[in-house]
């Protein structure tokens, strides 16, 4: 059986889909794999930064998963829209690193250190947000690319840090800057954070049969959960939202938060079930920040 994976062609994107090549060879020594960098229109720097859309690379991914140039196509599911085509599913959540958020400096070991004014690097509305909650008299310097990229903006002095996603870094190996481990209050990261994911298509029964020996149950019920609570209050890709699941022995414990803006006040919330209704624990924590009942971070006028 030869398996066609899809991938973006960033250094971090093809060191993920190496990583589920080796899972299925571990799996399924019998297989052959071929990577297959699918170069997007997500991957320009100047028609992202058009679009506004962090999704481009995904969807042009999942366009020749339906054409059949791949046989699977694997994610940072944290870029995955909520909804998905009708002819594909989520066949496997295979591995999570560090779901946080990273903040790295070649002069600062954390952001209390930086001086008002000192310039962080992000595009991320979340992170923007986020920022301003935890130092609001920091500067953002919107910063678009890979993590290859946004570091050599770093080193070439565009900003004086830069915050990113912790698993990037780590799945990379980065060294030779100060790191440190933002705290999830406020620095909620966006559901399915660290988390790798692979997408096939729906009517493919024997890849779907050999993808389900690679699905982690525990991680699916976090991104179940995760996805859940970001649809039910309505985010999408410029949202200020944040969502982190943890699974233990059965039992999910589901953290939230979301900007809203029409009321001008990010809500934090937490709930805790069963890992087998992680979807309905999602709704539930929407519900519960709609009614006002999570811990108010902050009430804005405008962000």
């Amino acid at each position: 059986m030869r398996i066609r994976v899809g991938t973006r062609g960033s250094r971090l994107a093809l060191r993920q889909a190496e990583m589920v090549a080796e899972m299925l060879k571990a799996v399924a020594p019998e297989v052959e794999t071929h990577i297959v960098a699918v170069i997007t229109s997500g991957d320009e720097p100047t028609r992202a930064a058009e679009s506004g859309r962090k999704d481009l690379f995904v969807r042009e991914l999942q366009q020749a998963l339906l054409e059949g140039r791949v046989d699977l196509a694997v994610h940072s599911l944290k870029d995955v829209p909520l909804q998905l085509p009708e002819e594909t599913v989520l066949a496997a959540y295979c591995d999570r690193e560090d779901p946080a958020d990273a903040f790295v400096s070649h002069n600062y070991q954390g952001l209390e250190e930086m001086p008002p004014g000192a310039r962080v690097g992000t595009s991320s509305p979340r992170r923007s947000f986020q920022l301003s909650l935890f130092r609001p008299d920091l500067e953002v310097v919107p910063m678009r690319g890979n993590v290859d990229t946004r570091l050599m903006k770093l080193r070439r002095g565009v900003c004086d840090g830069l915050i990113l996603a912790a698993a990037g870094l780590n799945r990379l190996r980065v060294n030779g800057v100060y790191r440190q481990r933002l705290p999830l209050k406020p620095f909620l990261p966006s559901p399915g954070q660290g988390t790798l994911a692979v997408e096939a298509r729906r009517d493919d029964h024997l890849l779907l049969d050999l993808l389900s020996r690679l699905d982690r149950p525990g991680l699916r019920a976090e991104a179940e959960a995760e996805r859940s609570f970001c649809q039910a209050v309505g985010a999408d890709c410029e949202s200020r939202t944040g969502a982190l699941a943890a699974y233990q022995k059965g039992r999910l414990r589901l953290w939230g938060l979301h900007w809203f803006r029409e009321r001008g006040v990010a809500m934090w919330g937490e709930v805790r079930g069963p890992a087998a209704k992680a979807a309905e624990l999602g709704e539930r924590l929407a519900l519960m920040l709609f009614e006002g009942k999570g811990e108010v971070l902050e009430v804005l006028d405008d962000v």
